[in-house]
């Protein structure tokens, strides 16, 4: 099974998506907000860097290849 690679839009769309909720999290307080709001930036950065997106893949699984 080959791994589900994203294209450069999507990548580009993870990091902005990411970098919008960071600047949010910076703009209530870094110590304000719960540390789970961390986890949707972090999964993001990791796709935009490296393609790979754990939604992506459980989509194809689900619903099949195109």
């Amino acid at each position: 099974m080959a791994i589900a690679k994203a294209s450069k839009a999507m990548r580009f769309f993870f990091f902005n998506t990411a970098m919008i909720i960071l600047i949010g999290i910076w703009l209530t307080g870094f110590d304000r907000v719960h540390w789970f709001l961390y986890t949707v930036p972090v999964f993001n950065l990791f796709a935009a860097a490296f393609g790979i997106c754990p939604g992506l893949i459980m989509t194809q699984k689900i619903f099949g290849r195109d």
